[in-house]
């Protein structure tokens, strides 16, 4: 039986335009992604099996062109679109980002900074900038390390902030093991940047450690 004899609330395009994208599973988000099946199986059933392939939705998203264009039903052009997506993805949430003051949108900073740092398969230590309002100067990725770890320098963080001219900074790198828990060590270079960023009057505001749930704030638990 193909999607279009299903119910209509039950055809993944229709239910999201009834209900809303939340309200779809994996598969049915990545069926209206790839719009057809194949001969005997629907959309739906081509994306449940390409989910089990890959071992999920994050981690199909984050293939290289070969393993993603290796599938059956998958080849460059749907790579081409996916890229497309995710990119356009992100520019909409540096738009939100960069539309007013951070702190009075901590939600779309946390899906932006998941959205720059969650895909890679070694760790990642990156900035957002702020001026004295905490509107958004420059995001950049500052240090890129192992799949357990990565080297973060004081001294440049604190040159950048200052090239810069920002007033204030939130750092985040991701876990590539998918657990966002902060480390021994994660607690212990947020002191030595807050504290080296203080001494040129540049305040850390947070560092979020960014896994495949809810990202971490260390400033909600205190450590900063």
């Amino acid at each position: 039986m193909s999607i279009t004899d299903w119910p209509a609330d039950e055809r993944p395009r229709e239910k999201l335009l009834q209900r809303g994208a939340d309200a779809l599973s994996d598969a049915e988000l990545l069926a209206i992604f790839l719009r057809t099946g194949r001969q005997g199986s629907t959309a739906v059933d081509l994306a449940r099996q390409l989910l089990s392939e890959f071992g999920g939705l994050r981690a199909l998203l984050a293939s290289d062109q070969d393993a993603f264009t290796a599938r059956v039903g998958l080849g460059p052009a749907k790579y081409a679109q996916l890229q497309a997506v995710l990119a356009m993805a992100r520019r909409h949430l540096w738009a939100e980002l960069t539309r007013g003051e951070v702190i009075s949108s901590p939600s779309a900073t946390r899906e932006y900074l998941t959205a720059r740092l969650r895909g890679y398969e070694n760790e990642v230590f990156a900035a957002v900038f702020l001026d004295n309002r905490h509107r958004v100067l420059a995001f950049e990725e500052l240090f890129r390390g192992t799949i357990d770890g990565t080297s973060v320098h004081p001294r440049e963080v604190v040159k950048r902030a200052l090239g810069v001219n920002a007033a204030a900074i939130i750092i985040a790198h991701n876990h590539p093991s998918g657990v966002a828990e902060p480390s021994r060590a994660d607690e212990s270079i947020t002191e030595r940047l807050r504290d080296a960023l203080a001494l040129v009057d540049v305040r850390l505001l947070d560092h979020f450690v960014i896994g495949d749930g809810v990202p971490v704030s260390l400033a909600e638990r205190g450590l900063i």
